[in-house]
């Protein structure tokens, strides 16, 4: 299996710093208040609402932003969100997963199709790309957790899928409903994860050229600065030469 994209470590090295900070934070408590809308208030009976609070603490977010999202559903006063996904491709034919949650279905489609517009790509259909991919959950650990056999070896025995580990950390793939047991289980022996959360994994991946890259670094962050925008997932990556000069 093709290693953990490179993308993320570029991506994360890009990152502009305050202002991604603050929007992160504004999507992770949209969806703890949805996980806690949606189910039992109590992390420890809410696995969805137990892995949103737990990336949240893992990115930092204050508690105190972590208990008022949680109270916005318990009182009913939270907005009615409904989860979407819009897939599509972006230059070069590159293929993307956008996920959000708005309170505005409408305003959302005609920005995220506004967006893909303008930045060379084409928004499809629904299935038109997630075929490529598959819903899997991933954790992710520092690579101080562990060496990788170690790592292993924990994953195995917590009921993980998959593992794959580089110099940037330990990524640790399940089957999607087994995230949130996998993710206790490893924790009772590596400590807390750095993140644990669903995601698409793309099942090949596509090495693009400079100005591709950058291209899809320009749509992917213009598609994340959309408040509704919960994630985007792209099936590339980046060549090593070619990520020296991003």
């Amino acid at each position: 299996m093709a290693g953990h994209s490179k993308w993320a470590n570029i991506q994360h090295r890009k990152g502009r710093q305050d202002a991604v900070r603050s929007k992160l934070f504004s999507k992770l408590a949209k969806e703890i208040t949805v996980a806690a809308k949606m189910g039992d208030p109590d992390p420890e009976n809410n696995p969805r609402l137990r892995l949103a609070v737990k990336t949240a603490k893992s990115q930092s977010v204050p508690k105190d932003v972590i208990d008022r999202a949680i109270k916005k559903a318990i009182g009913g006063d939270a907005d009615n969100y409904t989860e979407i996904r819009y897939e599509g491709y972006g230059p070069s034919g590159i293929a993307l997963i956008v996920e959000a949650m708005t309170d505005n279905v409408n305003r959302t489609a005609s920005n995220v199709r506004s967006t893909f517009t303008k930045s060379g790509g084409n928004l499809g259909t629904s299935g038109s790309v997630s075929f490529m991919f598959d819903r899997v959950g991933e954790i992710t650990y520092a690579a101080e957790a562990g060496d990788a056999d170690t790592v292993m070896m924990a994953a195995i025995e917590a009921g993980a899928e998959d593992v794959e580990s580089d110099e940037s950390g330990h990524f640790i793939y399940t089957v999607d409903g087994d995230l949130a047991a996998v993710s206790d289980a490893l924790e009772a022996e590596l400590g807390e994860a750095k993140e644990a959360k669903l995601i698409w994994k793309p099942q090949n991946r596509t090495d693009v050229d400079l100005e591709t890259a950058q291209k899809l670094m320009r749509l992917i962050e213009a598609l994340e600065d959309d408040d509704d925008v919960q994630s985007v997932t792209a099936n590339f990556d980046v060549p090593d030469d070619v990520a020296a000069q991003l």
